[in-house]
């Protein structure tokens, strides 16, 4: 694609008549005409073949725009209501295209650990944690990461029994692939010196073969089921904190990646009451006991695209950190371990044909090599009975974060789309050449590779992996550096993305890839309005400090749904 300045033009205007059905969730017959504001939007096709267009008026007609343009748009709707944005730049509003919403707004509401450089200070916040919630019986929480600490080890249960010995503790690591417990915790669990590790996870145990504490993907359910089930009340409050949160960073739509049975049902109860604020593309936990009767069910989608359900989310391998990522070959920096498949092979294949048969989308967990070549194979497998189909659904591989070099064309060969998170190289950086060397890293969060295949990337945070704020993800990819803008030169630079690719990833591109850029993902005439105001233009704004940028407020369907307050 062209550089930005040489593709921006005004559309003179247009207006569309739209036979549209309406019901609660829109302001029956409102037109509303925002105008004075510097506008953009990829429209037309995802992918390179996207136009990025400016404009400075905007009409919205129930939810929906109208038309877009200049000033003049102001003298063809007389009687629309005018919101002057006073100059202030409007751009679609942020698709994530991999998160978790229901495990946000539960980490909002636990002790938080994320980017704390010293075992001995993690260990503090979580006692001060528990001193301030002396009623709770369990301490939960999230974001602990060993790589940051000066051991650069695992901890150990015993660090935890120092400060909390009669209060269960359970703390996942930053990727959620691996879990610390203190004694009180195992004991609960019943994990002894004699308890075998389950298939696809790891009990860690000293030299005296005694559990460490440490549990490593599969075995993390051994102490999390022994942790009381949030009841309904529970579930809908973390949704109301992850919304909330999500809507004050510019997000107005996220795929949400492994969601229960349980959380379906609420959130199709959230759709058909009207009080879903965000989209949300769920994508059923494929380890769901109820998968086989969710499937006959059949896609669903609700009349207002607040929620769709159309995709499964199978976990394939652990992540890079806990080394728990499957290797084709061993780890460089643990040359007897090849990581973990969390789904066993066979197990995989008869997934994905019982899945694709169903006429859902795929949506594969990937971030070792093995896994990801795993999932290549069992898509030219599917490929081989109906081609077509498979091209159709846009089944994906969520991360493809180690591939080898050799594998990557098979992804535009077998239409399989990297769904891809920026800010997963920036933290990765200082540990990942460790784990997989100097030849493999070619392969690694190689987005330059992908793009220039030609296929189209969803940009997305793993939130509550990463941060949400999508604007880290936009800088990211765009300097491979993280917010100290280190490394000077950028972490592999031959891999970024250029500005318009890294917002195309969190509009356009995210929307396309989740089979809603009919009516979202851009601002053009037909679709939703769903846009948001921001500080600064970020295609003016010096790379550096684009994760800087502010979102100023957040409309879904033409409603303003956050304004930051002044």
């Amino acid at each position: 694609m062209k550089k930005s300045g040489t593709i921006f033009h005004s559309l003179r205007t247009t207006l569309l008549t739209l036979t549209l059905a309406f019901s609660a969730h829109s302001v029956i017959a409102e037109e509303i005409i925002f105008h004075n504001l510097n506008g953009y939007s990829f429209v037309g096709a995802a992918g390179e073949e996207a136009r990025l267009v400016s404009f400075t008026t905007m009409l919205v007609r129930d939810g929906r725009v109208v038309a877009t343009g200049d000033h003049g748009l102001l003298d063809l709707a007389p009687e629309a209501k005018q919101m002057n944005l006073h100059g202030r730049t409007v751009i679609p509003g942020l698709i994530d295209a991999h998160g978790h919403i229901q495990g946000l707004g539960q980490n909002l509401n636990q002790v938080d650990l994320r980017g704390i450089r010293s075992k001995a200070a993690t260990v503090a916040q979580v006692a001060n944690y528990a001193d301030q919630n002396l009623e709770l019986p369990w301490i939960v929480g999230r974001g602990w990461n060993q790589v940051l600490w000066p051991e650069n080890s695992f901890p150990n249960r015993e660090d935890l029994d120092s400060v909390i010995s009669d209060r269960p503790i359970w703390l996942a690591r930053i990727d959620s692939h691996a879990g610390w417990a203190n004694s009180k915790a195992l004991e609960l669990a019943g994990i002894t010196a004699d308890t075998k590790s389950p298939a696809g996870g790891e009990i860690v145990k000293d030299e005296n073969g005694n559990p460490t504490g440490i549990l490593i993907d599969t075995a993390m359910a051994l102490v999390e089921q022994q942790i009381p089930t949030p009841d309904e009340a529970a579930l809908r409050s973390a949704y109301d904190s992850a919304f909330s949160h999500l809507l004050a960073l510019g997000i107005t739509q996220v795929h949400d990646a492994g969601v229960s049975a349980r959380e379906l049902t609420l959130l199709e109860s959230m759709a058909e009451q009207g009080s879903l604020p965000i989209r949300i593309q769920a994508m059923i936990a494929g380890d769901s006991p109820e998968l086989d009767n969710l499937l006959a069910r059949g896609p669903y989608r609700d009349s207002f695209d607040r929620l769709q359900i159309n995709s499964v989310k199978l976990y394939g391998d652990g992540a890079l950190g806990s080394r728990g990522a499957a290797l084709i070959e061993p780890y460089s920096d643990e040359p007897d371990n090849k990581g973990l498949l969390v789904t066993p092979a066979d197990k995989v294949r008869s997934l994905f044909h019982m899945i694709h048969n169903a006429g859902f989308q795929i949506n594969y967990h990937a971030i070792g090599d093995f896994s990801n070549r795993l999932a290549l194979d069992t898509f030219a497998e599917l490929a081989e009975e109906d081609e077509e189909a498979v091209m159709n659904r846009r089944h994906r591989i969520e991360h493809a974060q180690v591939v080898q070099v050799s594998d990557i064309p098979r992804f535009k060969a077998l239409g399989v789309v990297p769904s891809m998170q920026p800010t997963h190289a920036t933290s990765d950086m200082n540990m990942a050449e460790d784990r997989v060397g100097p030849d493999r890293i070619a392969g690694a969060y190689a987005w330059r590779t992908f793009l220039d295949q030609g296929s189209i990337i969803a940009a997305g945070s793993d939130f509550p992996v990463e941060l949400a704020n999508p604007f880290f993800g936009i800088h990211a990819a765009v300097t491979r550096q993280d917010r100290d803008n280190q490394p000077v030169e950028g972490w592999y630079p031959e891999q970024r993305m250029t500005l318009s690719e890294a917002i195309r990833g969190f509009t356009l591109d995210a929307a396309w890839a989740g089979h809603l850029e009919d009516t979202t993902g851009s601002i053009e005439p037909g679709k939703w309005a769903d846009f948001i105001v921001v500080d600064q233009d970020p295609f003016h704004t010096p790379v550096e400090n684009l994760w800087r940028i502010e979102v100023l407020a957040t409309y879904v369907a033409g409603e303003r749904h956050y304004k930051k307050e002044h």
